[in-house]
């Protein structure tokens, strides 16, 4: 093989001569000189002819063998022959290694660009210094420059909001969601903001959203044409809160079952469970002392504010006190109450406690197969809180709502066989929990299968003996019902948005709420 000249190792590609090389511990230098065609005028375009003199750059470039490299370029100035251009003389610029006013070449230059980008200033600056890169945060971040705005708006526009400060100020991003990528972010999520916008970019003619009433309003106004799809996901995330509140209307149903359940778990375990007995715990005697000092100042005529100052203890707390019995209090006291993976096999274990069954490995086998996922340990220490009396036997658990919620709104099949049995006895308890679960599978199967056509019927059956909350959801459909019916029907959604919010997410959290809107909006472009 032929000899490799240094300048195809150093600089593939680009018009320059090595002259020297200078190796030390700390950098590499090397210098060099151009050696390609006259650069043009910058302003007229004369390509230059004399050479008015030579200077030398510094240039920084892109480590080489873990040292800094530092370019000393040795450039042409030349004069600029037209006499009606303005200027004099011009500096050539090597294409692909120097730019103008610029004090490192181009590819270094990428190379920040990218780490900017990717990791914002303080993240980026620590990785330059890693990497032996001379740049600081403030420098990285002066090197990003938003993307212009396309004049006209994507054909399927999504739009949704995000936050700034949860809760105080919002914002709005606008995604291509064909292409997959952000078009732009606007500072607030006003109607009037985004009015103006699709007036200064017209051309959408589908626009994913969610429910947000200012969205509906100005493509109403600015783009009437266009077709509002209303997002899948955020119809179930409605229903769903529909579905918890009937369940939290409807509790008492299931607590009067639960506690039928608990009289005749109570009659088969008074001759076999010891009587309870205050547990030797300090939280236990603290809460007997609390209970004994709140009563005895709620004797003498003191308010609840009173009591909490002088006893030290929140207005709730001793609200709480005050209105619960000694006994409940203190069987929450007492000592080994199962939290955790093991709750919701308690009510299993005690009746097969009280049945006979007191060997703690044999429990641990049967709840193992009852999807159980725990350690033996906490099932000896519940069976050992059982034979003592220092554990309060679990009778007749009353699911929550938000687990009953679950249970309805997952697809059908996916539960597993317990679930599905604990379901039916919510079902068989209360008829309302069952005509909403009904009416929710029911939307979540035209919401699968794309049966917008079938809407209104579904509206129309859930105003026939709906629950209150599942009727104000159908309702409220029907004040969105076309874009409603598109979303059920078109395979569109702001699925690609929601995946956007959660990288402006990420990218707002490493920035740690210093940075402005432009420097946010700048980052949120420029990342692919």
């Amino acid at each position: 093989m032929g000899a490799v000249a240094i300048e195809d190792v150093l600089f593939p590609g680009i018009d320059v001569r090595v002259t020297a090389v200078h190796v030390t511990v700390e950098r590499v230098a090397v210098e060099a000189s151009s050696c390609g065609r006259p650069s043009a005028c910058p302003d007229c375009g004369c390509p230059g002819r004399r050479v008015h003199s030579r200077y030398v750059r510094r240039l920084a470039e892109r480590p080489l063998v873990g040292r800094p490299l530092v370019i000393s370029l040795r450039v042409r100035r030349f004069f600029c022959e037209r006499s009606s251009c303005p200027r004099r003389t011009f500096a050539e610029q090597v294409p692909d290694l120097s730019e103008r006013y610029r004090r490192y070449s181009v590819g270094l230059r990428r190379w920040m660009q990218a780490i900017a980008t990717f990791l914002g200033g303080r993240p980026g600056e620590r990785l330059c210094r890693t990497l032996q890169l001379p740049a600081g945060r403030t420098h990285l971040l002066g090197l990003l420059t938003a993307p212009a705005v396309p004049e006209r708006a994507p054909r399927v526009l999504g739009v949704d909001e995000f936050a700034f400060r949860k809760g105080w100020r919002y914002g709005t991003v606008l995604v291509d969601v064909e292409a997959a990528r952000v078009v732009d972010v606007l500072p607030d999520r006003d109607a009037a903001t985004f009015t103006a916008w699709l007036r200064e970019h017209p051309g959408a003619e589908i626009i994913c959203r969610d429910r947000a009433s200012a969205y509906s309003s100005a493509i109403r106004e600015a783009a009437p044409d266009a077709q509002e799809i209303a997002d899948r996901w955020h119809l179930l995330n409605n229903l769903s809160s529909a579905v918890e509140k009937t369940c939290h209307q409807h509790r008492s149903c299931l607590r009067k079952r639960a506690e039928a359940e608990r009289d005749s778990v109570s009659r088969r375990i008074i001759n076999l469970l010891p009587p309870p007995a205050l547990p030797p715990t300090r939280i236990a005697v603290r809460t007997r002392d609390r209970y004994v000092d709140i009563h005895r100042l709620l004797d003498q005529g003191q308010s609840v504010s009173a009591i909490a100052r002088r006893l030290h203890l929140d207005r709730k707390t001793v609200r709480r006190f005050r209105d619960t019995d000694i006994d409940e209090l203190l069987a929450s006291a007492r000592h080994g109450r199962p939290k955790g993976v093991l709750e919701p096999f308690t009510a299993h274990l005690t009746e097969r406690f009280t049945s006979g069954v007191t060997s703690p490995t044999d429990l641990f086998r049967e709840i193992r197969q009852r999807g159980y996922q725990g350690s033996d340990l906490p099932v000896r220490r519940y069976v050992a809180g059982l034979r003592t009396g220092t554990v309060e036997p679990a009778r007749g658990a009353i699911p929550s709502p938000r687990k009953i919620t679950t249970w309805i709104m997952v697809p059908r099949g996916a539960l597993r066989h317990p679930e599905e049995d604990r379901l039916l006895s919510v079902r068989l308890t209360c008829p309302d929990i069952a005509r909403a679960c009904d009416l929710a599978r029911t939307f979540h199967d035209l919401l699968q299968h794309r049966r917008g056509h079938l809407l209104l019927e579904w509206v129309r059956e859930a105003e026939r003996d709906a629950p209150a909350p599942i009727l104000s959801f159908a309702q409220g459909l029907c004040l969105d019902l076309e874009a409603v019916t598109a979303g059920l029907t078109l395979p569109w959604s702001s699925g690609i948005v929601e995946g956007h919010v959660n990288r402006i997410k990420t990218i707002k959290r490493t920035m740690y709420g210093r940075a402005s809107f432009q420097l946010l909006r700048t980052r949120i472009l420029t990342q692919p």
